[in-house]
């Protein structure tokens, strides 16, 4: 497997992850038994439970970019330097995204998120360049 489908891998899992702490932050919130029903009723949501699910939305974006740069490229027979770099970049990007994000970290989160974009920009730029 190439390295930067290991990295759209590794970011499908680091997303896993940020659907589960959203929703362990929600069952300890609400409880177990009123988070597995209808979720009519439940209180509002603490600010980092808010944090969660704006990340939630934003990584879930970003990975479809992502993906599609990443198969695009594979598809094309195209796996060069610039393309891992684009690929990790993109991962560890968005591992300090996650962190800066969940924290409310102000001012540096930005930086996270266009250091991600500039990796699926420089993958999907060699995928139609092939």
């Amino acid at each position: 497997m190439s390295i930067e489908l290991m990295m759209l891998v590794y970011s499908a899992a680091l997303f896993l992850a940020i659907i589960l702490a959203q929703a362990g932050l929600a069952i300890a919130q609400n409880g177990l038994a009123n988070q597995a029903g209808s979720r009519d009723n439940l209180a509002e949501p603490t600010v980092l439970r808010q944090r969660m699910h704006r990340l939630t939305a934003n990584m879930q974006e970003n990975l479809v970019l992502f993906a599609i740069a990443v198969l695009a490229a594979n598809a094309a027979g195209v796996s060069n330097e610039t393309t891992v770099m684009g690929a990790s970049i993109f991962f560890y990007a968005r591992v300090a995204h996650t962190i800066v994000y969940a924290f409310g970290w102000p001012m540096i989160r930005p930086l996270f998120y266009f250091a991600g974009l500039y990796g699926t920009v420089i993958i999907g730029l060699q995928a139609v360049s092939a």
